[in-house]
């Protein structure tokens, strides 16, 4: 057995290796549980004692050849990886990731807000889920009142009514409750309704909704806040135009349209004709409305307005389906990566 130790200390001594794989396979070949020193161990156990002592100190020193051979060619090729990595630029990734895009919603809210900001508009925020009083009786909604029927609601509890709010004005009567005037302040989130889902509407849906209480605040100061808001939007051409209509919570009440964008008004199939595209509604806030704030209705006036995000996205971008935006389809939000 002495003489077989002898035979393998020569051949680690003599061994060479060119490469890490080399390396490791000397490693396996002598030192791994398979390897031919774990065999001579076992061997080992059978030597006698009279020859257990020589021989042992000779297994032992095999071992350290081996694994002092091993350390060797394993310091080597890590230095010379080490060597290599020099000309290498560890901090480049490993492969080159796509960015990613905002969604286009995202991108006219945020248009939206930066708009109204430069006029001095803040941003208020509420729940979701709100209570009759904010949702419809403190907008002039009484019970009963067939303007109720307008909104096809999401009840989550009835008596106390609590419902999923079916506009952002819910959150204008907050800032009212909080807040003394002057009051300036837009209001975006999202919404309920109990519709159909279809192209043109869905049950969910987004919102922004302005609100402005001071002194002396009069419908001229509306026309030229929303006029300015539909030049920053759609380009210093666009012209608007304003239709009496009815809200319960705003009196006088009107639909605010622009100049169709894609015509310049001349009439095509996205106006039908018509050479105008209604973005919004609008109107003075009603004194009913003020005074359940606590706001005094002799003294304060303002003005209120709402728009849907959706549809303002889909008359800047032309989209015309509103299932898109909520589809997360990456082949329609990868085109809104130059907008990013």
């Amino acid at each position: 057995m002495i003489e077989k130790i002898q035979e393998l200390i020569q051949e680690i001594v003599n061994f060479e290796v060119s490469n890490a794989e080399e390396a490791d396979q000397f490693r396996i070949k002598f030192l791994s549980r398979k390897g031919l020193l774990n065999d001579l161990f076992e061997d080992f156990k059978k030597v006698d004692n009279a020859s257990k002592r020589e021989v042992g100190q000779k297994l032992n020193e095999l071992k350290s050849i081996a694994q002092s051979r091993s350390n060797e060619f394993k310091e080597r090729f890590e230095a010379g990886s080490s060597s290599i990595s020099k000309d290498l630029d560890l901090s480049l990734p490993s492969e080159v990731s796509e960015l990613g895009s905002r969604h286009p919603l995202s991108l006219v809210r945020k248009e939206i807000i930066d708009i109204f900001s430069h006029i001095g508009f803040t941003v208020s925020e509420g729940p979701e889920i709100e209570d009759d009083w904010h949702n419809f009786s403190a907008l002039n909604f009484p019970e009963e009142h067939p303007a109720r029927d307008m909104q096809d609601t999401f009840f989550i509890e009835k008596k106390p009514d609590i419902t999923l709010r079916t506009h952002t004005s819910s959150v204008q009567v907050r800032v009212m409750e909080n807040q003394k005037p002057p009051i300036r302040t837009i209001s975006p989130g999202r919404v309920f309704r109990n519709e159909a889902i279809s192209a043109r509407a869905h049950c969910i849906f987004h919102q922004v909704e302005g609100l402005y209480i001071d002194e002396d605040v009069s419908f001229a100061d509306l026309k030229q806040t929303l006029m300015y808001f539909a030049k920053e939007m759609f380009g210093d051409k666009t012209k608007i135009r304003l239709r009496p209509s009815y809200f319960p919570f705003t009196e006088p009440s009107a639909e605010m349209d622009i100049s169709c964008p894609f015509c310049a008004g001349k009439g095509c199939n996205i106006c039908k004709g018509a050479g105008w595209v209604e973005i919004l509604g609008c109107g003075m806030v009603d004194p009913n409305v003020l005074e359940n704030a606590g706001i005094d209705s002799k003294k304060y006036t303002g003005f209120a307005f709402g728009m849907g995000i959706e549809r303002i996205t889909m008359l800047k971008y032309q989209v015309k389906d509103l299932r898109l935006f909520f589809e997360n389809d990456v082949r329609f939000l990868n085109q809104f990566k130059s907008a990013f």
